[in-house]
């Protein structure tokens, strides 16, 4: 689906906190799950300035790991705050899907 960049910006952290959620992983890996799922339009720039978000707000720990590839690599888990934040996240997701599909059925 082409242009989902504007209507994606609000829920972006959203889904970045969600795979973070899952294991521990750093930036790059982020990105190319978001495109797998499809969102082709997210490029790194993208991700990076969400995870910078993310680590000032404290919802994520770091730690840095060696690369064979380069300079070391931040990987992130989530801390109890960034859980918290999913947990509101997904609360504010079904509230607003709720809406938007019972508007659409209205119609």
């Amino acid at each position: 689906m082409e242009n989902l960049t504007e209507m994606l910006k609000g829920v972006l952290e959203g889904c970045v906190l969600e795979i973070i959620s899952h294991e521990e992983i750093y930036g790059y890996e982020i990105t190319r799950r978001l495109n797998a799922l499809g969102f082709s339009d997210v490029v790194d720039g993208t991700v990076y300035t969400i995870l910078v978000r993310l680590e000032k707000n404290k919802l994520v720990d770091i730690e840095k790991k060696p690369s064979d590839m380069g300079p070391p690599r931040k990987f992130f888990t989530l801390n109890d705050a960034g859980r918290e934040e999913l947990k509101m996240f997904w609360e504010k997701w079904e509230f607003v899907s709720s809406k938007i599909n019972q508007l659409k059925e209205e119609q």
